[in-house]
């Protein structure tokens, strides 16, 4: 019963150290274990292409007679500002 024990208390910051290097070699482990796998890997069968639609969905024609018809307003009131500018300046 004379024996003193002395035990060596960890400190917060090499507490939070140990921590680290466990969540760093836990996450290395995986990727280290993934790539050194000698499993060979399936390749999957290539779909067959096709080509896609020559009018296209009637959702793409809807927004490109939209995007036609502002276009075209927009070069009206373009030219239409133009021509109000030069009677003006005449």
């Amino acid at each position: 019963m004379s024996e003193i024990i002395t035990s060596d208390l960890i400190s917060r910051r090499r507490a939070l150290s140990l921590v680290g290097w466990a969540a760093a070699l836990g996450l290395a482990a995986p990727a280290a274990v993934l790539t050194a796998s000698h499993a060979g890997a399936q390749t999957p069968a290539p779909a067959p292409v096709t080509p896609p639609p020559a009018t296209g969905t009637p959702g793409m024609q809807r927004r490109k007679a939209r995007r036609t018809g502002r276009d075209e307003r927009r070069d009206e009131r373009r030219t239409g500002r133009t021509e109000r500018r030069e009677e003006r300046r005449d």
